[in-house]
């Protein structure tokens, strides 16, 4: 059985952080139904109050990321993906619907102001890291058919086919990504300061929803620097 392992390089760059899983397994993924719609509509309007700065950068939430995107190397422009959901709330292009999977947690993203991803356990290779790389990491951006390998020095998480998000929580790879079809997803939701209570709920929110609307069964785990890995 393969495992999620949070590894010792990621933990000496953010000695406090922590990690919320949920291994979502057995759901039925669709178009999503219109409760879910309204409640991502929802999500857009009340995440505007987390713009409370006219510089984006400077709005807590974003600002936590950017500091902490200065700790490993980074692809220029590389940033947190929960800067760019709100960048959109900022202008105006309103988070659309994907499916029911990710509809509720860029739901959970926008209400909590926290980053949230989510991939298919299915399509992984071995087991999956989030580390530092030596780099050369294969990697096909969704929606992209160019390899853009990993820098040496960069966190992202990886299996034993190549970089599944790089730059940490970033962008996602194209083999791993959540389709209407997906049976068995991962899903992580990171934080690196003191949102916990945040987290917590965050994680709520999206559990109850999936088992609603997805009718899955839902595993949480918590993860830190001493409680570092999970069985998928």
């Amino acid at each position: 059985m393969s495992k999620f392992i949070a590894d010792k390089s990621f933990f000496e760059l953010f000695p406090n952080a922590k990690l919320g899983v949920l291994l979502i397994k057995n759901m039925q993924n669709n178009e999503s139904p219109v409760e879910v719609r309204r409640m991502l509509v929802d999500a857009n309007s009340e995440a505007e109050k987390y713009l409370v700065k006219n510089t984006l950068s400077e709005n807590p939430v974003i600002a936590v990321w950017r500091e902490a995107f200065k700790k490993f190397k980074t692809k220029k422009g590389a940033r947190c993906s929960i800067e760019a959901l709100l960048k959109r709330v900022d202008t105006g292009n309103i988070v659309g619907s994907i499916n029911t999977l990710v509809d509720i947690y860029n739901t959970a993203s926008l209400k909590f102001g926290l980053p949230c991803g989510a991939e298919d356990m299915d399509a992984f290779v071995g087991d999956l890291r989030l580390t530092i790389t030596e780099g050369g990491d294969e990697f096909f951006a969704i929606g992209s058919d160019r390899n853009e390998e990993t820098y040496p020095g960069e966190l992202c998480y990886k299996d034993d086919e190549g970089a599944i998000c790089r730059c940490f929580n970033w962008r996602d790879c194209q083999r791993t990504m959540i389709k209407d079809d997906t049976k068995n997803a991962f899903l992580i939701m990171e934080i690196v300061d003191d949102r916990i209570d945040d987290l917590k709920s965050a994680l709520e929110f999206i559990s109850e929803n999936t088992k609603k609307y997805l009718n899955a069964d839902v595993y949480l785990h918590m993860l830190d620097c001493e409680n570092n890995e999970v069985e998928l």
